[in-house]
């Protein structure tokens, strides 16, 4: 994978409004990047362009739900407009569920799935074009360590996020020849409004956000990652420990997680 400069790159950020996508949007505008953000709620994502703007980015918003066709057209047809041309594409935006999966519906996992993979895999197939003619072009999947290691009650949110892994490594392989760089960072826990918009949260389940990672460390180390060229990131030092400790001993982790979860 290429290194690239941040400065100039035309970058689509989606969830800008809060959370890790604000952070990721502020400090690629920090470095200079020419930004199309959004996100669903209008007044906070006029916020965050006021705040990229005394950062003296060059920044327009598109309002609405990623999930909706039309956002995503409008997206690609933006950055089309007011940057002639797509160089990063950061599929940010994500909802979870918590509880058992006995206790849900179909509705809880269809939802899940549609946030968090189909819309963002159909943003790319209509981002690519533009990206094929970007400079030193990227996609940067944001997904979760739950995408290689999945734990009790949150089965939805897990299943989606090593689709997007699987998805993301298969299309690196495809687009290599095509100079498009693809990118999946895994973050653990982080310090967020992620827990709020959770779906079917119990009222005893607990977000261990006091050992959280912020978002600005998220996406401090996201954008460095965009820029030295790298795969994939695991983005915490407990999250790497439950990737090898599953790579190394899975039974034991079977064993842990089916009685502490």
């Amino acid at each position: 994978m290429a290194r690239r400069k941040i400065e100039g790159l035309r970058t689509i950020v989606t969830g800008a409004s809060s959370g890790i996508g604000r952070e990721i949007a502020i400090e690629l505008a920090r470095q200079r990047a020419k930004l199309i953000v959004t996100a669903r709620r209008a007044e906070r994502l006029e916020e965050v362009l006021a705040e990229l703007r005394t950062l003296h980015a060059d920044a327009v918003s598109v309002v609405g739900d990623i999930v909706d066709a039309a956002t995503r057209r409008e997206l690609v047809e933006a950055a089309d407009r007011e940057f002639g041309g797509l160089d990063a594409l950061v599929n940010n935006a994500g909802i979870g569920a918590i509880g058992p999966f006995i206790n849900a519906d179909e509705d809880r996992l269809r939802r899940v799935m549609e946030v968090n993979f189909f819309a963002p895999v159909e943003l790319i197939r209509l981002a690519l074009p533009l990206l094929r003619g970007g400079n030193q072009p990227i996609i940067a999947n944001v997904s979760s360590v739950l995408g290689h290691r999945a734990v009790p009650n949150k089965s939805e949110y897990c299943a989606s996020k090593f689709a997007m892994h699987g998805f993301s490594d298969a299309l690196r392989c495809e687009l290599a020849s095509n100079g498009v760089d693809v990118l999946i960072v895994s973050p653990s826990t982080t310090s967020s409004e992620f827990f709020d918009g959770v779906i079917d949260k119990q009222d005893n389940t607990h977000d261990r956000t006091s050992r959280a990672m912020p978002p600005q460390v998220v996406a401090r180390k996201t954008v460095k990652a965009m820029r030295c060229g790298k795969q994939e990131v695991i983005l915490s030092v407990g999250g790497k420990a439950l990737v090898w400790l599953d790579r190394l001993c899975p039974a034991m982790m079977n064993r842990v997680l089916a009685r502490f979860g």
